[in-house]
């Protein structure tokens, strides 16, 4: 006879908890995908002294849904020459990639869907499959611009992510763990983005460059191949992309605050400021470093792409394998591995 209350609490009920989970990540990070891009649109319109959405609710604060909506009642457009296959799977690979990432983000202490403990390597896997969407999309359209703009994309983030993994290095020589709740709890005393620095700010603009975001966008680059590898795509498809890219810049935007600043960790230990519950904190810094990717989109032109080129293979490449061999050095002359 069938023990049904036993199959319950061993099968059913823990689904339940973990699609519970899922959904109280998934709600408020695309929700926070929706309202960046209203963020970005005011924080580059106070910057060039503009008033930027503020017809479509109070203070603009609709501008976000009403985008969804058009975007959702578009038609989509298949050219005639495309794979369609490969055509509409890429979206949807980019806005996947966009999403499971968030799997092992700790937002406080405890508070991480997956705690697996090679959690850093997963994201660094995540990052580095979002060039496929662009190539698949470039491809697939059969257009000239797309294609050239593919091309760009996969040499650009293979560049980058060269220096991503050398940075990422340094990181765990000093932690001696690939768990990501691991990585926080090392920065209790003092944040890594103090004794690692020049690897803080590589690790920033690497991310730049990782996410096509200004002023390392020249898989989009407007004034030269007209939109990129998103020219063919259209309504939702073209919605799917927009999307992955933000989610995707807040992926990043965590995992630098997870790597450098601390996490969920306070700035001081001492009251007030261990007060605050560690996942504002968390969402704080994580909002900061998405305020600098703004910010440098609103200040900085583009690169040329032999400028892109020299600065990932000439500068950052030799930076960063140099900080692991002197990480490593003073880590052991100076007896600070860490012990398990």
């Amino acid at each position: 006879m069938v023990d049904w209350t036993a199959l319950w609490d061993g099968y059913a009920w823990p689904g339940i908890i973990i699609v519970a989970q899922i959904v109280a990540i998934l709600v408020p990070l695309l929700l926070s995908v929706a309202y960046l891009t209203y963020a970005e649109r005011k924080v580059i319109a106070a910057i060039q002294l503009r008033k930027g959405p503020n017809v479509v609710g109070p203070f603009g604060l609709l501008q976000p849904i009403a985008d969804a909506v058009k975007l959702l009642f578009k038609e989509t457009i298949l050219p005639a020459g495309a794979n369609k296959v490969v055509f509409l799977a890429a979206p949807i690979l980019t806005f996947v990639l966009g999403l499971i990432g968030w799997a092992v983000i700790p937002f406080d202490e405890g508070w991480v869907l997956a705690d697996i403990n090679v959690g850093i390597l997963y994201l660094f896997a995540i990052s580095s499959l979002g060039v496929y969407g662009v190539i698949m999309a470039g491809w697939a359209s059969n257009s000239k611009y797309p294609f050239l703009s593919a091309l760009r994309s996969a040499a650009q983030m293979v560049s980058y992510e060269v220096s991503m993994g050398f940075v990422i290095v340094t990181v765990l020589i000093c932690v001696g763990s690939l768990n990501l709740t691991d990585i926080v709890l090392a920065q209790k005393d003092l944040w890594f983005a103090v004794p690692l620095l020049p690897m803080f700010v590589v690790f920033f603009i690497s991310i730049l460059a990782e996410t096509n975001r200004s002023p390392f966008d020249l898989a989009e680059g407007e004034s030269e191949i007209v939109a990129g590898f998103f020219l063919e795509y259209s309504s939702l498809s073209f919605a799917l992309f927009f999307l992955g890219e933000y989610a995707n810049m807040i992926l990043m935007s965590a995992m630098t605050t997870i790597l450098f600043l601390g996490g969920w960790l306070p700035i001081v230990d001492v009251a007030p400021f261990n007060w605050i519950p560690g996942i504002v904190w968390f969402a704080g810094k994580t909002a900061l470093v998405l305020f600098f990717f703004l910010w440098v989109r609103a200040t900085f032109p583009r690169y040329r792409y032999d400028q892109l080129m020299r600065l990932g293979w000439k500068v950052f490449l030799p930076l960063s394998l140099f900080w692991v061999v002197l990480t490593a050095g003073v880590v052991v002359a100076f007896d600070l591995v860490p012990r398990s």
